[in-house]
């Protein structure tokens, strides 16, 4: 199977992609950046994936680089009409004091579509990644509602040779039942960020801490009603080095702020020096 393959490196104390390899659908691009982060965007023809598209990404950081991976907006999932999935595999591997982070928009996921996502990432013991999953239950705009085929999720992070983090998600709205309180209840839009790295560096303490303030205040509280709640946000530190934060809403518009808060944080000099989607919106 053909990769397409993003290298970053530190070149004169700059953050710089040293390889750049595209295969369709997939298209990279290199906006330039204002500090020695290096920012790199994920974009398709069309403007998302159709039954069938395969994206195999595999993302090299070099140590003590620093790399922001985005969309360049929401990734469309079109309609099977055959029974065929798309499929995006992303293979990363980050080095010794390393920092990568992967925002990337919404996946949209449209009527009668069906899609499959795996990530595998391998992280030095002293880098830091932070990493984005996100998706719309459909259309939102148009009134759909989980009207896709179904949904299969992995992401596997290891730091050295130990496996710290494996997230599986599969999900088929003809089978299961989307607005269960077990499931999906009301809402629409569905946000996960994980934190691995070092919990000694500096770094990943910091980036706890702006995740660790995102808890809901009065959650809980004997008052408290997730029913009336237009956005749910949920913290924990599953082992030492890994945090996990949840997110729920019904618009995309409520997880803004998160998504705000999160990028003030990364726009520090010793993490990416701006932010990189400040000029996107």
């Amino acid at each position: 199977m053909k990769w397409s393959t993003v290298e970053v490196a530190q070149v004169r104390g700059q953050s710089r992609l040293i390889t750049c390899h595209n295969l369709q659908p997939l298209k990279l691009l290199n906006p330039k950046s204002p500090t020695s982060a290096c920012h790199v965007v994920l974009s398709s023809y069309g403007g998302g994936m159709v039954a069938g598209d395969a994206i195999r990404l595999r993302i090299g950081v070099e140590a003590g680089a620093r790399l922001f991976v985005s969309t360049q907006a929401n990734t469309k999932i079109f309609k099977s009409l055959d029974g065929a999935v798309a499929e995006q595999h992303v293979a990363g591997t980050v080095e010794a004091g390393a920092l990568a982070v992967v925002f990337p928009d919404p996946v949209v996921l449209q009527a009668e579509s069906r899609y499959r996502q795996l990530q595998h990432w391998q992280l030095h013991p002293t880098a830091t990644l932070l990493l984005l999953d996100w998706f719309h239950s459909g259309r939102m705009d148009q009134g759909e509602r989980f009207a896709f085929t179904s949904l299969h999720s992995e992401l596997r992070v290891s730091r050295g040779e130990r496996l710290v983090l494996l997230d599986k998600l599969s999900f088929e709205p003809a089978h299961h039942i989307a607005a269960s309180p077990a499931n999906f209840a009301g809402y629409q839009t569905f946000f996960s960020l994980y934190l691995v790295g070092n919990p000694e560096s500096s770094l990943f303490q910091r980036l706890a801490a702006r995740l660790e303030q995102q808890k809901m205040p009065g959650s809980t509280g004997p008052h408290f009603q997730i029913s009336s709640q237009e956005c749910l946000i949920a913290v924990s530190r599953a082992k030492a080095d890994v945090y996990i934060l949840r997110a729920a809403a019904h618009s995309r518009a409520a997880l803004q702020p998160l998504c705000e808060q999160l990028l003030q944080e990364l726009a520090a000099a010793d993490m990416l020096g701006y932010n990189p989607l400040l000029r996107k919106y």
